[in-house]
């Protein structure tokens, strides 16, 4: 089977979980055949449009597979080849954005989403409700095929390297054994990410620390006895991966998600997680000891749960949990495959 990929070029490659996938897929047997879109705003991809149509007479793929809406829209302006489409969160989150999604939904041969949330925010239906309270309510969800569309988050390799202890991944860091390290989900000049907001929750639990927050890079400020706030940026797949073993939590306080690669990749790290409620946080964490969903967005509220993350000790059990809902990339790739076969 041959599949092209086509999806927004990072320096001559896809974002990291595009890439995790794609090589996923090709361990199956899957060829792959790349298109990278170097154009930006609506006109951008639109301008990409003869390029892309030359590639696929050339190749003759069997399914053209898009990662987010406007290149769902792009792929689907040539109708020789059925496209499948993946809508990853601010494809559906941004309105104006969303409109231009629900174009090439209507035109995919199949739309894949990686939320319940985005599901219904793109489709109108019901979303899941916010009382369940355990990760077994969640196995009911439509984790499944209907109509044109499945709910399928992008998946997580599982590494030898994530079964590192606490104090072997800080010795690799020249990391104190008892510092209280807290890992932020994200970059800080990033709005969406809201690192004030991270910030201030911190400062709840050391009130010692300045207020005056003026720019994001003063959140690099330590002061002694605080908890460090440790930016995720500028580090390779093992970095990460030594960070979440390394940490005490990671703090995600994004305004808008949907399915943060970030939370699962923590899990398979067996990193206590604290997050405010966005995506589908709630429905892969619930129940997990050591993790915890704030339904508020009030610091006070944030600061108590991570009082909570910061006291447990050892991993959690999230490697477990990413298996038991089919979340590492192999088992995603198996799906991913059964829905190219039924559009063969």
């Amino acid at each position: 089977m041959k599949i092209l990929v086509l999806a927004s070029d990072k320096g001559g490659r896809f974002a990291p979980f595009i890439e995790e996938q794609i090589a996923a897929l090709q361990a199956c047997g899957v060829q792959i055949i790349r298109y990278g879109v170097t154009g930006h705003g609506i006109m951008g991809y639109l301008r990409e449009l003869p390029a892309l149509r030359r590639l696929i007479r050339a190749e003759r793929p069997d399914i053209v597979h898009a990662h987010y809406g406007l290149s769902g829209l792009l792929a689907n302006l040539q109708r020789l080849i059925p496209v499948v489409t993946t809508y990853h969160g601010s494809d559906i989150n941004k309105p104006n954005i969303l409109r231009l999604s629900k174009i090439a939904m209507r035109l995919s041969a199949h739309n894949i989403f990686v939320s319940a949330r985005n599901v219904a925010l793109a489709l109108g239906e019901g979303a899941p409700s916010s009382d369940l309270k355990d990760f077994k309510d969640f196995k009911d969800l439509k984790e499944g095929a209907t109509g044109k569309h499945t709910l399928l988050p992008c998946g997580v390799n599982l590494t030898d390297d994530q079964l590192a202890s606490r104090s072997e991944a800080r010795a690799v860091l020249g990391l104190e054994e008892h510092a209280q390290i807290v890992l932020f989900a994200g970059a800080f000049d990033n709005a969406v990410k809201d690192a004030p907001l991270a910030q201030e929750a911190v400062m709840k639990i050391a009130p010692n620390r300045s207020n005056d927050l003026k720019d994001p890079k003063d959140l690099k400020d330590l002061k002694e006895g605080a908890p460090r706030l440790q930016e995720l940026r500028g580090f390779s797949r093992a970095e990460v991966n030594l960070w979440m073993c390394a940490a005490n939590c990671l703090l995600l306080t994004s305004k808008t998600e949907g399915s943060p690669q970030v939370i699962k990749e923590a899990m398979a790290c067996g990193c206590p997680i604290v997050s405010v409620d966005v995506g589908d946080v709630a429905e892969r964490v619930s129940g997990l000891e050591g993790c915890y969903v704030v339904r508020t967005r009030e610091p006070k509220d944030i600061a108590v749960a991570l009082q909570k993350a910061l006291a447990y000790e050892g991993k959690t059990n999230g490697r477990q949990r990413i298996l038991e809902m089919g979340l590492s990339n192999d088992q995603v790739a198996e799906r991913l495959m059964a829905i190219y076969q039924s559009l063969g």
